[in-house]
């Protein structure tokens, strides 16, 4: 078992990590304060080969391997996980779900649009009646001739308000359950495609755009098919494995961030005549803070490297998932408590970390369903 980087992976690290200390990092707070994403960024992500990262380059994709794409998730979610959760969307859940499942005209039209950054995408998935149940789907695709009309309503749609185009789920037959859905790749110019900012103020991942879109008579031709009828459900599920790699990596970011402050706050910070880092109990929680980070790091870039391999991983996607998520949460709770009052005010970032940590746990599948589908998988079809 080899588990050192290769030199090209490694060369990504460091070009993410660059961009992330340099241009996300000064201006994280910022945006976090103000609600709003710094779009300019897009752009640059393209530049530099972020966007659709394992895309293949004959469609402008940057033919990076899983584990550089980890990589690169990880660095992002270091610095500000609002950032990171727009490349998950748009690289993972839409892209990569475009490579997969898109005819070779789909690709062509919309592949290089979105790795240049030309394009935005976002993922139309959830609604308020399924969201973990996706099979209970209420909006609807009705066929009328050689188009199909999309009605129905998505919430909590990231880069909902930004997009161009929306990979839109609808089902033909709501009784047909999974069965029925099918997926549509949507230009969001499309009459009758509304969306709006949902309501509410987020806890975290402040930046992120999130919308709500609603579907009133959105005529699209049957070309916009993304897989074939009633495939819907298993497309679905193809591109979540891809957004819990991203959810996954980035949470391991976000616990490494949490245990670099930890470690630089002790070795400063002074309490009763001697640092913080010198008190056993403070040594304690730094240890585990640490030994999660580095189990964490090593799920996610297995389920990489499986990917890689061509292996199906849905499973260790999902313990990837679970495992660095609840991780994160743990060391984000930790470093607010280490930082005591300093860690209560938006002065130190794990304040920030410890708010946005809780939308990890939940999108892309919360930590109740990764734990079912772990499950299922070692039990098998009943």
């Amino acid at each position: 078992m080899n588990f050192s980087l290769t030199a090209e992976q490694q060369g990504i690290r460091d070009r993410a990590r660059r961009f992330a200390d340099d241009e996300v990092a000064p201006i994280a707070r910022e945006a976090d304060e103000k609600g709003a994403f710094p779009r300019h960024l897009v752009r640059r992500m393209g530049e530099l080969g972020f966007l659709a990262g394992p895309v293949e380059r004959a469609h402008g994709g940057a033919g990076m391997d899983y584990v550089s794409f980890a990589l690169v998730y990880e660095e992002l979610g270091r610095v500000d996980s609002s950032v990171r959760g727009f490349l998950a969307v748009h690289a993972g859940l839409v892209s990569l779900c475009v490579r997969d499942w898109g005819t070779e005209e789909q690709k062509r039209r919309y592949l290089p649009r979105l790795a240049s950054g030309e394009w935005i995408g976002c993922y139309a998935l959830t609604e308020p009646n399924a969201g973990s149940d996706v099979a209970s789907m209420e909006a609807t695709a009705a066929e009328d001739g050689e188009h199909y009309v999309l009605r129905g309503e998505k919430i909590w749609i990231t880069n909902g308000g930004l997009a161009d185009v929306a990979v839109v789920f609808a089902t033909r037959d709501p009784q047909a359950r999974h069965r029925g859905i099918c997926a549509f790749i949507v230009e969001t110019t499309t009459p009758g495609f509304r969306r709006e900012k949902m309501p509410g103020k987020e806890l975290g991942h402040r930046a992120s755009d999130h919308a709500r879109i609603l579907l009133e008579d959105v005529r699209v031709p049957k070309s916009a098919l993304l897989g074939a009828p009633g495939e819907g459900f298993r497309v679905a599920m193809s591109a979540l494995d891809h957004g819990r790699l991203g959810v996954g990596a980035g949470a391991v970011g976000v616990a490494q961030a949490c245990l670099d402050a930890c470690v630089a706050f002790t070795r400063t910070r002074r309490q009763f005549g001697q640092r913080l880092a010198d008190f056993e109990m403070i040594q304690a929680h730094l240890a585990d803070m640490a030994a999660d980070v580095e189990a964490a790091r090593l799920l996610v870039y297995r389920a990489a490297w499986l990917k890689d391999q061509g292996a199906p991983t849905t499973r260790e996607t999902s313990i990837a998932k679970l495992f660095a998520t609840e991780a994160a949460v743990r060391a984000a709770g930790d470093a607010v408590l280490i930082h005591g009052g300093r860690g209560y005010s938006n002065e130190y970032p794990v304040e920030r970390f410890y708010r946005d940590i809780k939308g990890l746990q939940i999108y892309e599948g919360t930590s109740h369903i990764q734990r079912i589908i772990i499950a299922r998988e070692l039990a098998g079809p009943r």
